[in-house]
Parts: structure tokens; C-alpha cells; sequence
């Protein structure tokens, strides 16, 4: 039977909180969790802070850590872990947070419609983590562990996608744009300037409909991520 997803995920959220939850951990003040989950869904594709996370949600730093294996244990988030070998600048060394279903942090966000989502300050973050997704799948249906990284330093230039194939550092932008902007590729200079690895194919995958290749780098479409996939 075909659910509306404005119908579907609030009440999967719920179950899953008031069923599931307690039967991983007993969690007596489920309005408080119920917060900290919606909080966490504002924060998805950000470098998690646990003092900020805690104190937002009036609980301690230890709570929101045991928390959020919870909501790890039982596949509502993830975090992809920094990429900082080699590299002299100061770097983020704390992971991001993504959501397995982003169907679910955009519920959590209150996204009701498509129009909401366009408009919505997280849509790029949303986007990414969408991507981001898509190329995991790929590699659980393979049996293999992700080799997924994220890169960012002091200063917040970010590369949001590093995938590790035995030290060959494959980077990627994500931008939820639809269109060939240049200077998309920014971050990707500045990250190829600091590895010193001159000869790098650098690619952004966007929210455009067409490939397409320029001589600094290439755009891959959202719906071709068939080449990302072979690549990675």
C-alpha cells in the first residue's frame, strides 16, 4: 500500500521512538529524545559537537555520546569520518553526521513538500547526504566496507567527499545547484594545492540533468552516478 511520505514518517519516527528505543535502552523522558532526534536532523551534514548537541537539548555530553549509538545501533544515522593525514594546516578532526534516510531528518525538519525542501537553509546539506547515500548503497550491495572521508580545515574550506583507495585520494564536491558554476570547484583547487597532487581529476556532482566535462574538471549529473560508482 502506497503511503504518502507527509503520513509515512512521523509515524515510523514514532514507533521507532516509543517502540524501539526502549526496547535497545531504557530512555525515561521520551519528549526529551524526541528533541535531541530533531536537533540532530538541523545539524546532518555538519561536524557533530556533543557539548553543543547536549546543551541545546538539556542533557550532558555523555547523554547526547550514548544517544547518538543508539540512534548508530539501529541505522537512523551515521558519521563519516575526517581526512586529516599529511596535511600540515589544522583540520577538523570531528566526524559528520548523515541520516540513512534522508526521508526521515527531512520529516524531522518539518519538510512537508518539495517546495519546502527548495527553499529550505538545509537543502544543501540534504542534497549531500542524499549523494552520499546513494554511493554507500553501492558499496554494502558489493559486501565492502566505504572508504568514504570528509575533508575540512580551520578556516572551513571543505572537500565533502575524499574516497581512500589504498592512499590514492579520490575528491569530490556536492552541490545542490543545477547549474555548470565554476567556482564549485574551489574548495577542490584549494585541497589539490595543499596535497600537492597537481594531476588530480577533480569532480563536482551536482543537481543539474547533463554531464559534463570542462578542463578543470568535470560535473556529473545526480541521476549519472554510475561513472562516481565504477570509480570509487
Amino acid at each position: 500500500k502506497n503511503i504518502p511520505a507527509v503520513d509515512f514518517y512521523p509515524s515510523y519516527i514514532t514507533t521507532y521512538i516509543e517502540r524501539d528505543v526502549r526496547a535497545i535502552k531504557n530512555i525515561e523522558d521520551l519528549n526529551t529524545f524526541s528533541r535531541f532526534l530533531k536537533l540532530c536532523a538541523g545539524r546532518i551534514g555538519q561536524p557533530l559537537n556533543f557539548a553543543s548537541l547536549a546543551s541545546d537539548t538539556d542533557i550532558s555530553p555523555n547523554t547526547a555520546k550514548s544517544w547518538l549509538s543508539i540512534l548508530e545501533a539501529s541505522y537512523i544515522i551515521y558519521t563519516l569520518p575526517p581526512h586529516y593525514a599529511n596535511f600540515n594546516k589544522r583540520l577538523i578532526k570531528s566526524p559528520k553526521l548523515y541520516f540513512y534516510d534522508t526521508g526521515v531528518a527531512c520529516s524531522l525538519l518539518g519538510l512537508e513538500s518539495k517546495e519546502q525542501l527548495m527553499t529550505h537553509y538545509l537543502m544543501g546539506n540534504l542534497f549531500e547526504n542524499f549523494i552520499i547515500n546513494e554511493l554507500l548503497k553501492s558499496k554494502f550491495n558489493e559486501g565492502k566496507k566505504h572508504n568514504f572521508y570528509f575533508w575540512q580545515d580551520k578556516s572551513s574550506k571543505e572537500v565533502d567527499l575524499l574516497v581512500d583507495k589504498a592512499g590514492d585520494l579520490l575528491p569530490f564536491e556536492i552541490k545542490s545547484g543545477a547549474t555548470l558554476n565554476k567556482s564549485y570547484f574551489r574548495n577542490l583547487w584549494y585541497w589539490q594545492k595543499l596535497s600537492g597532487v597537481a594531476d588530480k581529476n577533480l569532480s563536482v556532482i551536482y543537481g543539474g540533468e547533463q554531464d559534463f566535462k570542462a578542463a578543470y574538471g568535470q560535473f556529473i549529473s545526480w541521476k549519472n552516478l554510475e561513472s562516481v560508482i565504477e570509480s570509487i
